[in-house]
């Protein structure tokens, strides 16, 4: 799915995304303000990309490294910007590593 093309996704598709439950992300909207989807008159949450990147930046701090919400809520207050070109790095990294590796099967 190209994440660039839509304005809005819905909880499914974002949910998916990250692999993880509907009712998560309705918790970190809860948690974590710079979560902000926009309801439709059903009250279907619709994601924009801004919302899409504050929830990868939680995914990386709880998920991937572990975070307490609290240590994380506390981290983005902080130290946002610091985590994010951390997080664009290790994301930079792992397109290097698999593009070596698919290279190297291809020997």
């Amino acid at each position: 799915m190209d994440h660039q093309e839509k304005l809005y996704y819905s909880i499914g598709e974002v949910a998916e995304r990250f692999r993880v439950a509907a009712s998560l992300l309705r918790y970190w909207e809860d948690e974590f303000p710079s979560i902000k989807p926009k309801k439709n008159n059903k009250g279907d949450r619709r994601y924009t990309k801004e919302d899409i990147e504050a929830i990868q930046l939680v995914f990386h701090l709880v998920k991937e490294r572990g975070y307490k919400l609290k240590a994380a809520q506390q981290v983005i207050k902080d130290k946002r910007k610091i985590v994010e070109d951390q997080m664009q790095m290790i994301h930079s990294l792992q397109n290097v590593k698999s593009f070596l590796t698919d290279l190297k099967n291809k020997i």
